[in-house]
């Protein structure tokens, strides 16, 4: 137990975390790409996943990692903002400076977490099908998640909300993945920038993917 209680412990079990949360939002993100296929697809790929008995075991999963992900985060800049006595006298730069990420990680999580609660109880426990959002496709009665989607990605001020939140996520990973393949030691420190680079590359990836789909429902999909 002193591991998990230990500062290099917690470090290490955010970035286990960070990275299973980076391997789920990548596929969320491809998923929810069927939008621009068509309502069938996309409606059916909904139901197939809320209709998999594992799913139960995903989400518990999936729970328990941002749970510890965001106690470990808490925990660890509780205890630097208490190790730090006093500011520098002078700003540093180079290769020292924390980066811009790093220093706004904390409101990045927060702004992430009230996101994923928001979007959960709007896309997950909202409108169903006892609410009307019903659809049949090959005989078989789902959700209209489509429908759900379409109206919701018609409001201006949730489509800005929506990217405000996503570019957020964006700058969450982008520190996040270079972090957490540091911090458990997985490459050699000469290939720190190529690492660095693949890290924007998939933030920017995840983030642009899913902005995409509220952007196209606004401007270009079929009113």
């Amino acid at each position: 137990m002193a591991y998990f209680s230990s500062v290099i412990g917690r470090k290490q079990l955010m970035a286990v975390t960070g990275l299973a949360w980076a391997g789920f939002v990548v596929v969320h993100m491809l998923g929810n790409m069927l939008i621009l296929v068509g309502p069938q697809i996309y409606n059916k790929y909904g139901h197939a996943i809320i209709s998999n008995p594992f799913v139960y075991v995903a989400e518990a999963g999936l729970v328990l990692t941002l749970l510890i992900h965001a106690v470990d985060g808490v925990t660890l800049a509780w205890r630097n903002r208490s190790a730090r006595t006093k500011k520098y006298a002078m700003p540093t730069n180079g290769s020292k400076a924390a980066r811009f990420q790093s220093r706004w990680m904390a409101f990045h999580g927060t702004l992430i977490l009230v996101f994923i609660v928001l979007h959960l109880a709007l896309f997950k426990y909202g409108p169903n099908v006892a609410e009307g959002y019903v659809t049949t496709i090959d005989g078989v009665q789902m959700r209209d998640l489509h429908r759900l989607v379409m109206e919701v990605f018609r409001q201006p001020g949730y489509v800005a909300w929506y990217s405000f939140c996503l570019i957020a996520v964006g700058l969450h990973l982008s520190h996040g993945f270079y972090s957490s393949f540091a911090t458990l030691g997985l490459f050699h420190p000469r290939y720190a920038p190529t690492v660095n680079r693949v890290g924007y590359a998939y933030a920017a990836i995840v983030a642009l993917g899913f902005i995409s789909q509220p952007v196209y429902v606004y401007f270009l999909a079929p009113k």
